[in-house]
């Protein structure tokens, strides 16, 4: 299993990681509706998602790997004047009792790992997530051109390493297909799977294909 690397921030300059995914809003208002209160940001970045749901009013705790990204989260949560708990942790070892929260946000993480390492990490998903609470997490597609075109050297059948310069340069990402998920959350009901292409973006096309899933413990 490949050891946990957190991103370099100070190579990652974009706006788009201090904005609320489009997704984000949909599921806040779904977890409104079904009267979730405590929500992890699994993998919170500079936290853009944990201040989101804080501001839609649930009570949210966060965690990265990066110091760098969550000590940007807790000067924001200072200045907006939020309250969100913040922990520096590794996905593969949540600080978290069993049953913590009612509901999982895991936007763009959980690849960073290998194929053995996704397993732990569903685990621990498993494990703190209440008794039908919902997970809500996007997965990378073996359709998209950093698993298919890239060359980037595999780790094992759905793991590559990027060598690129910038704030992923050696972080492990792990690839699926439909049965690869069905696989992995074969202990939980799935709610739905969309599989989406990022065409065109930053001004030019794209070929970045990801899963999008909803399932309940």
């Amino acid at each position: 299993m490949t050891v946990s690397k957190a991103w370099d921030w100070n190579k990652e300059t974009g706006s788009v990681w201090l904005n609320p995914s489009e997704e984000s809003f949909y599921i806040a208002q779904r977890w409104k509706e079904k009267g979730y209160k405590t929500i992890l940001d699994f993998g919170c970045g500079l936290g853009r998602h944990s201040v989101f749901f804080a501001r839609s009013g649930f009570t949210v705790s966060a965690f990265d790997l990066s110091i760098t990204g969550v000590n940007h989260l807790k000067q924001w949560v200072a200045n907006d004047g939020l309250h969100i708990d913040t922990s520096v942790a590794d996905m593969l070892e949540l600080p978290y009792p069993n049953q913590s929260f009612d509901a999982i946000f895991a936007y763009h993480v959980i690849s960073h790992t290998d194929s053995s390492g996704i397993k732990k990490i569903i685990n621990e998903i498993s494990r703190v997530l209440k008794s039908d609470g919902e997970l809500y997490m996007t997965l990378c597609s073996k359709e998209t051109w950093s698993y298919r075109d890239a060359g980037y050297p595999k780790l094992d059948d759905n793991t590559v390493t990027k060598t690129d310069e910038g704030p992923e340069k050696g972080i492990p990402h792990f690839y699926v297909n439909l049965d690869d998920i069905l696989s992995l959350l074969s202990k939980f009901t799935i709610e739905s799977i969309r599989h989406i292409d990022d065409c065109y973006f930053s001004g030019r096309k794209q070929n970045s294909k990801h899963y999008f899933i909803t399932a309940r413990k």
